[in-house]
This record gives C-alpha cells, sequence and structure tokens, in this order.
C-alpha cells in the first residue's frame, strides 16, 4: 500500500511547497491539496458532516487555488506525485484549465493526477452556471473536453456545458494519460459514474465502510467492462495495522492521512511521527 499527505491548504501555516518536499523526503509517495473557490455566505447547500450551513473548518473559505498551489510543490520536488483532493473542474473555463494542468504535468515530468468531486456545495457551483442537478453531466463533458485538448492535434467537442470548435492547444501532457479519481460518497451511482469516466476513488471523510464500498465500486468496474482494478485512495486518521490490511485485502491502493492546522515545526515533528508509524506497514516507493 502507499501511503500520501492531504494538505487542507490555508493563507495561514506551513506552505504546501513545504509540506510536499518533507514529505517527498520522508518516503511519501503522494500530495495533495483541495479546492474551493469561494463559499457563499447565504446558501441552501448543506455541508455533509455538520448538516447545515455551518462549516466544520474555516480554511473552507480560506483554501488555495490547488494548482498554483501544486506548481510551487512541483519546483521543490521531483518524485511525489501531485494531486487534489479534491477539485472542482466545473468551476473554472475548461479550454484554460486544460492548459493549467497540462502545463504542471509537463514541468513536473508527468506527475499529475486529477482528483475531482462532483461538488457539495451547490450554491457554489450555481455562481459557476453548473446546475446542482446537472453537475455530473457537467464534469463529464469538461474531462472529456479536456481530454481532447490533452491528446489531440486538433482538437473539438461540442456539448451541453463545453463546445469549440476545432484547435490547436500545447503543451500536451508528458502522460498519455492524465488519471481522474473521483472524491464522492461510495454509492452505486458514484461508482458507476467512475466506472463509465474515471480511474479511481478518493473516500469521504464520513465513510463508514470502505471494504464494503470498495467491493461494490469493483462489481461495477467489472460490470462496465473494465479491465484491471480501479485505483482507491482512502482517507484515514490515525494509522492501524489491521485496518490499514483489511483495505489491502479489500482493494485500497492508498492510505491519504490529513495534516493538523498548526505551527510549521509542529506539522513537520507530525510528518515524522508518521512516517515513522507507516514505515513497516506499507511500500513508500
Amino acid at each position: 500500500m502507499r501511503f500520501g499527505i492531504v494538505q487542507f491548504t490555508s493563507d495561514r501555516g506551513i506552505t504546501p511547497a513545504a509540506v510536499a518536499k518533507a514529505a517527498e523526503e520522508r518516503g511519501f509517495t503522494s500530495f495533495f491539496v483541495p479546492e474551493h473557490t469561494h463559499i457563499p455566505v447565504k446558501r441552501k447547500a448543506a455541508h455533509p458532516l455538520t448538516g447545515g450551513a455551518e462549516l466544520p473548518d474555516d480554511r473552507y473559505t480560506r483554501t488555495l487555488d490547488p494548482w498554483v498551489a501544486l506548481a510551487t510543490a512541483a519546483a521543490v520536488t521531483s518524485t511525489i506525485e501531485l494531486s487534489t483532493a479534491v477539485a472542482l473542474p466545473t468551476e473554472s473555463d475548461p479550454i484554460t484549465l486544460a492548459k493549467t494542468i497540462a502545463t504542471l504535468d509537463h514541468l513536473s515530468g508527468g506527475r499529475v493526477t486529477v482528483g475531482a468531486g462532483f461538488g457539495w456545495n451547490t450554491d457554489e457551483l450555481a455562481d459557476h452556471g453548473i446546475p446542482g442537478n446537472k453537475r455530473r453531466t457537467a464534469l463529464r463533458e469538461y474531462m472529456e473536453a479536456m481530454r481532447e485538448l490533452w491528446t489531440q492535434e486538433e482538437a473539438s467537442y461540442s456539448g451541453e456545458f463545453v463546445s469549440f470548435g476545432p484547435s490547436w492547444a500545447w503543451p500536451k501532457p508528458v502522460q498519455s494519460h492524465v488519471p481522474l479519481l473521483i472524491g464522492a460518497g461510495g454509492t452505486e451511482k458514484t461508482f458507476k459514474w467512475i466506472a463509465k469516466s474515471g480511474d479511481g476513488w478518493i473516500t469521504t471523510p464520513y465513510e463508514s465502510d470502505v471494504s464494503a464500498s470498495t467491493a461494490l465500486l469493483m462489481k461495477c468496474w467489472r460490470d462496465a467492462g473494465r479491465e484491471g482494478t480501479p485505483r482507491v485512495v482512502a482517507l484515514d486518521g490515525k494509522p492501524d495495522p489491521e485496518k490499514l490490511a483489511r483495505w489491502a485485502e479489500a482493494g485500497v491502493t492508498d492510505a491519504l492521512y490529513g495534516l493538523p492546522d498548526k505551527s510549521d515545526d509542529e506539522v513537520l515533528a507530525y510528518l515524522d511521527r508518521l512516517a515513522a508509524k507507516l514505515a513497516p506497514l506499507g511500500s513508500a516507493n
């Protein structure tokens, strides 16, 4: 099993570059950051954890731009995977976002993975012109359109939310296929979407039974005629050898650990302790 770090970035505390560099030095294989462009003060959408308008962390309103954050991390690392948990592609212009991601993959030597969400905050999506009841359709179109720009010499796309005529766009990503992971609740609807259009799943912080959910994902994957197995990135709290062994048996490929919102020294000390606990339990390479 591989182990990674997710940093709930904000405009305070340790920088993404410092975390990514420290994580790579300690053997972690991946570095993830989140995205919210803004949080509407008045909204109908309830947060999945609080069940209401309250937010569990004020960093929701203070997150850094994920692609700029990952670019700073790319500049000071050489091997660690650069990903999002999760980005909201439908809150950006797809042509511009395709350029941004391709540039990051080009400059980082092919280290980008897109971890995307449908978006729990439908009021936030609405400010970007995305209806809540169309968010899955919109994300599929955005990703299909970006893949056209990434892979075709003359790219074009025609859909409900994205449309452009034959176009040139470089750079192309180093990777022939930029992986797409979906961070969403472990439902059959989510897994059918992944089996059709994605490469893997990122669990949510409130998943109660990752093993059972992973079994359903594997079934949807097989039913869709997909080869191989999907990647499964499970958010974890404290490392527990027995739990990690059960997860690995169920098909979990990566365990992802969050960082405390504390001083630089305290975050680095936490990474030291976490790396020491994980070293006997899995592969960092």
